[in-house]
């Protein structure tokens, strides 16, 4: 029986399961070697199966690139809404989404090199397809975004301000931090980000803030995984 023939015969449980390996085996390996080099046999090498299973999937490396960010997100903001929701308030809330943004983290299944980030960003600058996925991203992002801080006002923890153009200049505020983060700025470490971000949101919010938490109990590496 050939691969694709029992992939048709395996109940869709195992199929399932077997596109969320090759999808995580797809962040591994683009995140060590970047998008450009990153081949469908290396994918199929690091989880045991042939190339062709993976374009039986996939179809092509692009569409791999565009359903691997989808599969890491989809787990990102599923973690984010449990660890928000477990805050009592929305400045907590909103200090927990920055700092998974900026900050290392200690979930292996969520960790992600900025690496990933970068080549998404590239392709979606020359990829319809990609492009697209990109849009909705960073839609999801700013309304996540202005949820937390109508929330905020509405509990008079926030100023009145526009949440809509708040949500924009964060969002870009911190993909901008990422990026030095990515490249090793020698002056934007994850911790410095973080709390240069977390001053922003407190003054523009009207709250007060100081450093500490998570971003303090150990000292973060540039490089090590974070983001969305």
């Amino acid at each position: 029986m050939t691969e694709q023939a029992g992939r048709a015969a395996a109940g869709p449980g195992i199929a399932n399961q077997r596109r969320g390996q090759m999808l995580h085996a797809a962040l591994a390996v683009i995140s060590e070697r970047g998008f450009a080099d990153t081949r469908i046999a290396d994918i199929a090498d690091r989880i045991g199966i042939s190339p062709a299973l993976v374009i039986y999937y996939f179809k092509t490396k692009d569409q791999l690139l565009t359903e691997a960010i989808r599969y890491y997100e989809d787990s990102w903001y599923a973690d984010g809404k449990r660890r928000m929701d477990e805050l009592p308030t929305a400045a907590l809330r909103l200090e927990e989404f920055v700092a998974m943004n900026l900050l290392p983290d200690g979930d292996a299944d969520l960790q992600s090199d900025w690496q990933l980030w970068l080549d998404f960003w590239v392709q979606a600058a020359r990829n319809a397809d990609v492009a697209s996925v990109r849009s909705k991203s960073d839609e999801r992002w700013r309304e996540i975004l202005v949820t937390l801080v109508l929330a905020g006002q509405e509990a008079g923890e926030f100023a009145s301000i526009d949440p809509g153009s708040f949500a924009i200049f964060l969002s870009a505020l911190l993909d901008g931090l990422t990026v030095q983060i990515a490249l090793g700025d020698a002056v934007v470490d994850p911790v410095r980000a973080f709390e240069l971000c977390m001053r922003y949101v407190a003054d523009h919010l009207g709250f007060d803030w100081a450093p500490g938490g998570r971003a303090y109990g150990s000292i973060p590496m540039v490089g090590d995984g974070a983001g969305r």
